[in-house]
């Protein structure tokens, strides 16, 4: 059984983040997202691995390289735009060849993995299997459709008028069946190819088509709200550890990880909270829930609830929460006199200041 992983799309939702690294690399508890599932698909007995590129081709090679740090053998399948879901499994056909194989959206989080999933596919080995879990917003969605017997009916790619709560996890598993099946849908009005019209396709020419609903924690991280309750959901089974140097007069308090190199100097961390190698914590406070990546600078300044990628800095700020901060970033007081803000923006940004 092989796996066809997508990590080519453009990540419009995390801008201005997206416009200089891949979503599917943006860390939770400072690990890349998509190194998540790359994990989860080898501990489900997975290696040879095929991963969907576009754009962003080169730095995601150069995060996972050929694999073999994450038990897994890698090959890249270039794409030159993002065509849809059931065209990553039309363009991989020389890759899959007459395997099985399971297809994993590289910027979607499944908490317990997904062996046993791939292990009731092996066993029962139906055409298609969809995992499926309940949304309070199934417009945002592929929704399925089940009749009376629990069975997929039918299956809407974001759906205006939602026919269930049931939304499609980006986890799938097919048979070679599939390969019909993308060849024989049209684009949709989007101008994709969709993964539910090919598995529509398998449910009219009677296929057999299953679901698993998953009452577990799912979260497609392709907006910073979701990504912040992802790092949340990660930092609750932290362990504690200290590898840094922690003065006299600092605190910490429970879960707390402090990697190598890290400094941290009359400050307060409270977890869970995870300080990256050769990060510095001077004179601050660190609240639960928080995500320092290598090489920052916290000083002077409170936060919270946030994730600070790579060589970011926060000086002198009273109070940060709920925030995700980019690479090199530098977050300083704004100048008390005169009363104005000065700003310098990524393209779809969004700000709130206090009037």
């Amino acid at each position: 059984m092989k796996a066809l992983v997508l990590s080519g799309g453009a990540g419009t939702r995390l801008r201005p983040i997206t416009h200089t690294s891949a979503k599917q690399l943006v860390p939770v508890a400072n690990k890349p997202v998509l190194f998540y599932g790359l994990e989860a698909i080898a501990e489900a007995g997975i290696t040879d691995v095929g991963i969907i590129v576009g754009d962003t081709a080169p730095e995601i090679r150069e995060a996972v390289g050929d694999g073999s740090a994450l038990g897994i053998d890698v090959t890249y399948i270039p794409q030159d735009e993002p065509r849809g879901l059931a065209h990553a499994v039309l363009i991989a056909r020389d890759f899959l060849g007459d395997d099985d194989f399971v297809m994993y959206l590289g910027d979607n989080f499944i908490v317990g993995g997904i062996a046993g999933l791939v292990e009731e596919f092996r066993t029962e080995r139906p055409e298609a299997q969809i995992l499926l879990t309940k949304v309070p917003n199934p417009t945002a969605f592929g929704v399925a459709e089940l009749d009376a017997e629990g069975r997929v009916a039918s299956l809407e790619e974001k759906p205006k008028e939602p026919k269930s709560d049931l939304a499609l996890v980006g986890v799938y598993l097919f048979t070679p069946a599939v390969h019909e099946a993308v060849r024989s849908i049209e684009p949709s009005w989007r101008g994709e190819l969709e993964i539910t019209h090919a598995i529509q396709w398998l449910i009219d020419h009677q296929h057999d088509v299953r679901s698993t609903t998953i009452s577990g924690y799912w979260k497609d991280t392709g907006n910073v709200t979701d990504m912040l309750e992802v790092n949340r959901s990660v930092l609750e089974t932290l362990k504690p550890s200290t590898e840094g140097t922690v003065d006299a007069s600092s605190e910490i308090i429970g879960r707390v990880r402090i990697e190598a190199g890290a400094r941290v100097t009359s400050s307060r961390i409270v977890g869970p909270v995870i300080i990256g190698a050769d990060s510095v914590i001077s004179d601050a406070y660190v609240g639960p829930f928080t995500s320092v990546s290598e090489g920052c600078r916290i000083e002077d300044s409170e936060i919270e609830y946030s994730i600070v990628l790579r060589g970011a800095s926060v000086s002198g700020v009273r109070r940060v929460e709920a925030s995700l901060i980019g690479r090199d970033v530098e977050v300083t007081p704004a100048p008390r006199n005169p009363s104005a803000h000065r700003l310098v923006l990524g393209d779809h940004s969004k700000v709130q200041i206090s009037s």
